[in-house]
């Protein structure tokens, strides 16, 4: 895979004591050279004011403009900041896609609390990531129906749901986004719909089971650095049966066709 690039479409610049993460830039660019990582979509999630977070994110790609994407993040907390924050990012930082955390908002991802950052992102035909459930959701919501609903409203955007395609545990109280087999129910039926494989749990055959579920062009490398190690969650797609062609797409190809990077 040396001619193809290696794309992160998931991880975290910022300081988070909880999980000992460390926003040590060099240090950072250290491990993903361990890990074989060319390029890391950078987002920082860990601040009310997002635009604290977005500029600790931006620090990343100043000194690293060759290894960092900037990812965008906002808090429906502010609405009034959201669209100015919004424009900020893509047109003067450089954003390529949206991250939420609705665990700060204890609102879920449906809410119309979101709907102007939405609207900001289908009007550009952004990809949004984020987790698919969360903690304070009904214990009988349908994913699918989510996103169907969502998909519906806003049909430019791609949605990335975070961390369901690398395990095949299912959700529960204390893993509530661990959901592997429901949203790959949801890609199957919404083409919108991509799978991010970082997960902190692992199954047997995961990778391949995420790509019977989405197709191998909508499953994207993620790792969730630093609060995972890029090394563990890369082999899962390294070891996995696929054949190279495939494994390519998933390390970065589906990304770079995604974002529509000019590497």
């Amino acid at each position: 895979m040396k001619n193809n690039h290696v794309i992160d479409f998931h991880s975290h610049a910022g300081n988070w004591s909880r999980y000992t993460m460390d926003d040590n830039i060099d240090s950072y660019v250290r491990v993903m050279d361990k890990a074989g990582i060319d390029i890391s979509c950078i987002n920082c999630i860990f601040h009310g004011d997002s635009r604290i977070g977005n500029d600790i994110a931006e620090t990343f790609v100043s000194k690293y403009p060759n290894r960092f994407i900037h990812v965008a993040y906002v808090n429906p907390h502010y609405p009034e900041n959201v669209i100015e924050e919004l424009e900020r990012c893509f047109d003067q930082i450089g954003s390529a896609f949206i991250k939420t955390y609705p665990d700060y908002f204890q609102k879920a991802n449906d809410d119309p609390a979101y709907f102007p950052a939405y609207e900001f992102a289908n009007d550009r035909k952004l990809a949004i990531m984020m987790h698919a459930k969360f903690p304070f959701d009904p214990p009988e919501l349908n994913i699918t129906e989510r996103f169907t609903n969502l998909s519906n409203r806003f049909p430019n955007i791609k949605w990335v749901l975070a961390h369901s395609g690398g395990s095949e545990v299912t959700s529960s109280d204390k893993n509530p986004f661990f959901i592997h087999s429901a949203a790959g129910e949801a890609a199957k039926e919404i083409p919108q719909v991509y799978l991010e494989t970082c997960s902190s749990g692992t199954a047997l055959n995961c990778i391949e089971a995420a790509v019977d579920a989405a197709g191998e062009d909508r499953v994207l490398f993620g790792t969730d650095m630093t609060l995972m190690d890029a090394r563990q969650q890369i082999a899962k797609v390294t070891t996995s049966t696929l054949s190279e062609d495939i494994k390519i797409k998933i390390l970065g190809e589906n990304a770079k066709r995604l974002l529509n990077l000019k590497l």
